[in-house]
């Protein structure tokens, strides 16, 4: 292996591990027959690509999830990706919700065949079945009760596990307000307005 592809997969082992509890263990027990292919895989996905800046993690783990059962692989690659897009900030909620994304693009035969694996997995993350609503979704339901702000173009974004946050513009593009909730149950704990 080379200094560069070695410095790759070292730091690819160690983004991995941060995301998943034992996971240089997982990646040694996963690839303990094709070393070479972990280098490669590790290296590339982990080492190279989860560090470049374009894509936030929770971006990059919702295409890889996409990806993945678009290519039908839903065993062990969906496995690892639904454990490290939750870790990266994804919901059990937008992790279903890219699967029906995926059905429209990739087929229906692939996407079902996925979703009989989120409930282990949802499960063995302490996340109930079925999930609760993203934050993005109990924002955009509760719009309508911030005072003073329905004239406005909005964009709602989950920025975590538990937040969602609002951006409200006028016509010119001009920032005029911005709401942060931080959501449990399905409801909206705490809302902050800043205007």
């Amino acid at each position: 292996m080379s200094d560069e592809m070695a410095r790759l997969h070292e730091r690819g082992r160690d983004t991995f591990a941060e995301l998943v509890d034992g996971g240089r263990e997982r990646l040694d027990q996963l690839f303990r027959a094709s070393p070479g292919l972990a280098e490669l895989a590790v290296g590339t996905v982990y080492g190279h690509l989860s560090h470049r800046p374009a894509l936030d993690e929770r971006t990059r783990e919702a295409v890889a999830i996409a990806a993945i059962v678009a290519a039908g692989c839903w065993e062990s690659p969906l496995s690892v990706h639904v454990r490290t897009g939750l870790a990266a900030g994804l919901t059990p909620a937008e992790i279903s919700e890219i699967l029906v994304e995926t059905a429209a693009f990739a087929g229906f035969p692939r996407a079902v065949s996925a979703v009989s694996k989120l409930p282990e997995l949802f499960e063995a993350a302490g996340s109930p079945v079925p999930p609760e609503p993203a934050p993005r979704e109990v924002l955009l339901n509760n719009l309508n009760d911030i005072e003073g702000l329905s004239g406005y173009d909005v964009q709602v974004l989950t920025t975590g596990p538990n937040t969602a946050v609002a951006l409200f513009r006028d016509t010119n593009g001009t920032l005029v307000a911005s709401a942060q909730a931080d959501t449990a149950g399905g409801k909206i704990e705490m809302l902050t307005v800043l205007r």
